[in-house]
């Protein structure tokens, strides 16, 4: 059995871990904190029991429940990041702050045999920074899952400067396991997908900022007029308005353009604690 690590017990990391589960492979899930593997573990033991309500359990992956039961009670749980060296694949999921995410890289590095490929699932760091802190630069890839990960078919695949053929390919095999399809750009601040989705998303909070609109006015124009399934605050409400900072701070400092300033209201948002759906308190409100 594939063993896959993933590094973050967040909404990230559990779902992967749960989409990994499904598909039957191995996990070995790594975070810092004790309570958040707890969480996790709470939540990927019950996707067994309720992932199917939700389109994306294991009774429409290539396992039966009983079957996602059994591999879910092998997972292993750690706080230790070494334990990822049993692991043949390593995707690393934690907050996008570059300086925890530096500290990451070179533990693994040392941990790891050398021929594991590590996969940053990073929104806006870029890939060619995070593989200068290993000696494997090579094997270092981007895969910027999408939230909630079961239930998202695509995954945006990032190329680095040093990313080798070998590791898209090892990559690519990843996620054909998991019925997913990889579509592979090259590395930029924000890759394809958070240089439009953040830009987009900033400019909806300042019409809100602004007056303009309420923001379940803002995302009703999207759902109605342009087919979305959710509007740009429903969006960034799931993805986490503290993560949507960071991006476009990011992607503001990368490209040093004043389009990509961060609005004023989601500044004042995130310093109030309202994260979205993870908080209980966005845009909307989740309690």
């Amino acid at each position: 059995m594939m063993q896959v690590g993933v590094i973050g017990a967040g909404v990230m990391g559990t779902g992967l871990a749960q989409d990994l589960v499904a598909h039957g492979l191995g996990v070995v899930l790594i975070d810092r904190s004790a309570e958040m593997l707890a969480t996790a573990r709470r939540d990927i033991e019950g996707y067994g029991r309720f992932g199917r309500l939700l389109g994306g359990g294991p009774a429409s992956a290539s396992q039966e429940v009983g079957d996602y039961n059994e591999n879910a009670a092998r997972v292993v749980y750690s706080t230790d990041l070494t334990k990822v060296a049993a692991a043949d694949f390593v995707v690393e999921n934690i907050t996008e702050d570059w300086a925890l995410k530096k500290e990451i890289y070179p533990v693994l590095d040392e941990a790891c045999p050398a021929d594991t490929v590590f996969a940053a699932n990073t929104s806006a760091i870029p890939i060619t920074k995070l593989a200068a802190l290993t000696g494997r630069p090579d094997r270092i890839v981007g895969m910027h899952f999408m939230n909630p990960v079961p239930m998202k078919k695509s995954v945006e695949v990032i190329r680095g400067w040093h990313t080798s053929d070998d590791t898209l390919k090892r990559a690519d095999q990843l996620l054909t396991g998991l019925g997913k399809k990889g579509i592979t750009v090259a590395d930029s601040p924000g890759f394809v997908s958070n240089r439009v989705l953040m830009l987009t998303v900033n400019e909806a909070v300042y019409l809100v900022h602004e007056d303009v609109a309420t923001a379940a006015d803002v995302d009703e124009v999207f759902r109605s007029c342009f087919g979305h399934k959710m509007g740009p605050l429903e969006t960034a409400d799931l993805i986490g308005l503290d993560t949507i900072l960071y991006s476009i701070e990011v992607l503001h400092e990368s490209f040093a353009d004043s389009k990509y300033r961060p609005c004023p209201l989601l500044k004042k948002m995130v310093d109030a604690g309202l994260y979205g759906r993870k908080s209980g308190q966005g845009f909307y409100s989740y309690r």
